[in-house]
């Protein structure tokens, strides 16, 4: 039995904490802050609640064989999850309308043409199975197995790109998300779409690569779900069972560094001073400077820049939620290309693309004569932009419930309570600079977009969720906890998740 501390309590770092404690290991977690979760927080206030992470989930898969491999009791015996129908509502700037069913290709072709017009359904069809092949060539080796100390595999973008030949010049690909929108798909709406798709992720649609196109494939094939209580509550289910399962968890004990002694890792030491000595070291959280005993290039998976933070507005509405209302709905702005290169380039987009969530669940709200709703936005991270100044956080929020209104019958006549959350307040609660959130590894030139392997170059020094390999969102956590878990448990013979 090996003693095995876990830095971090998000949800990757629980899930590798949970699979090992099984494995008959000895885990403790110390985390920075006084609850689990990272950054699938929870607010609430006189009745209303509130996700302050993510609103949906995709791939339950993965937590479905967590929850069998540790445990008697299944995932749907722990939480209530539901089928999201329709997906998503997206409003475009021309005025158009279209609504997005779960996880079905064929009645998302149809309704792209009864919207859009004949040809767009089969055009985006025929994007996603394109987008298909992407996934079966990169399935295993991006989200299913260790990251290869060979990546040329990776280093090439999957997506194939049918050749486009232009007047007197040689015929080019699609190598970018703005590429297959602008040559693939002939819609500015089915563009637009796409786009909303990688800037909702932290993507610049300019530069991620166009294997890109497995994200909206992912939501698309597998479908998303909502578990009742609010996406906290798939927190509260992981920690328990991480308690069912004997691991242990210290709250207010930041890791300030991992020391090694014989060439390998081999304890943690507190900010009270203390030292753990441990036979393994899990990095669950963004490394902060000087945690790491060796030095390794860190990618951003976001090509190089600096990646985006959520800029959240909670909503605490008088009024019961209208019939056939749409639990999420995209509203897209006019000049997508003027809100990329705020969001990119440290600036506050005049028009941004919200996202607005709307829970048909009973226990969000005090009682059917209210509603509790959430936008949600992409921003610059917190340093390129100062969101503690109240003057930029309220002008945004406005900017941001004026765009929700068109999503919200009277909105802003029933607006009881207004609470903002920006990069900064995700940077003080999860520790994350500048409070960015991490994107999903991404197949690419040179490997530009995937995140560090989850086995270190120090023996006994392991990194789960969403910055290291396979990368952020959910799913990907979960999948970083497996990978984890796998590598302690079977080292060198471990292949990867089955």
């Amino acid at each position: 039995m090996a003693r095995i501390a876990v830095i971090g309590a998000g949800t990757g770092a629980m899930a590798a904490a949970a699979r090992l404690s099984v494995a008959g290991h000895r885990v403790t977690v110390y985390e920075r802050s006084q609850t689990y979760g990272g950054s699938v927080g929870r607010f609430a206030r006189e009745g209303f609640v509130f996700d302050t992470g993510p609103g949906l989930l995709h791939l339950p898969a993965v937590y479905r064989d967590l929850f069998v491999k540790t445990g008697k009791e299944s995932l749907e015996q722990c939480v209530t999850l539901t089928q999201v129908d329709p997906a998503s509502r997206h409003l475009f700037a021309d005025g158009t309308a279209v609504s997005l069913p779960n996880a079905s290709r064929a009645g998302v072709v149809r309704a792209l043409d009864q919207a859009l017009g004949d040809g767009a359904g089969a055009s985006w069809g025929d994007f996603l199975d394109r987008a298909g092949t992407a996934w079966e060539r990169s399935r295993r080796p991006l989200l299913e197995e260790p990251l290869p100390e060979d990546r040329r595999m990776l280093a090439r973008d999957p997506y194939p790109a049918p050749r486009r030949r232009r007047l007197l010049r040689s015929a080019r690909q699609a190598t970018t998300v703005a590429e297959v929108g602008a040559w693939e798909l002939g819609d500015p709406r089915l563009a637009a779409l796409l786009d909303g798709y990688a800037l909702s992720y932290g993507l610049d649609p300019r530069s991620a690569p166009a294997a890109a196109a497995l994200l909206p494939y992912m939501e698309e094939t597998f479908g998303s779900w909502y578990v009742a209580g609010g996406m906290r509550a798939l927190a509260d289910a992981v920690y328990e069972r991480c308690l069912a399962r004997r691991v242990d968890f210290v709250f207010g004990a930041e890791a300030v560094r991992v020391f090694e002694k014989d060439g390998r890792a081999s304890g943690v030491e507190l900010a009270d001073g203390r030292s753990v000595e441990a036979d393994h070291v899990v990095v669950g959280a963004q490394p902060a400077p000087g945690l790491l005993p060796v030095h390794e290039e860190r990618p951003t998976a976001s090509g190089g820049d600096a990646v985006p933070g959520r800029f959240l507005v909670l909503l605490s509405l008088r009024g019961a939620r209208e019939a056939g209302a749409v639990h999420r709905t995209v509203v897209h702005p006019g000049d997508p290309g003027a809100e990329r290169e705020a969001v990119f380039g440290g600036r506050t987009a005049r028009q941004p693309t919200v996202t607005v969530l709307r829970p048909d669940d009973a226990s969000t709200r005090p009682d059917e004569e209210h509603e509790a709703v959430t936008l949600v936005a992409t921003v610059a991270p917190h340093g390129r932009v100062d969101w503690t100044e109240p003057s930029a956080r309220d002008r945004f929020a406005e900017a941001m419930i004026g765009r929700a209104a068109e999503a919200v019958p009277g909105l802003r006549e029933r607006i009881l309570h207004t609470e903002i959350r920006t990069p900064a307040e995700t940077e003080a609660s999860t520790g994350a600079a500048g409070g960015s959130v991490p994107a999903p590894a991404l197949a690419g030139p040179a490997g530009a977009w995937l995140h560090p392997g989850n086995r270190s170059p120090l023996p006994g020094l392991y990194l789960a969720g969403g910055w290291s390999h396979p990368g952020g969102g959910l799913a990907h956590a979960g999948m970083s906890g497996a990978l984890v878990a796998g590598l302690v448990v079977e080292g060198d013979d471990f292949r990867g998740s089955r």
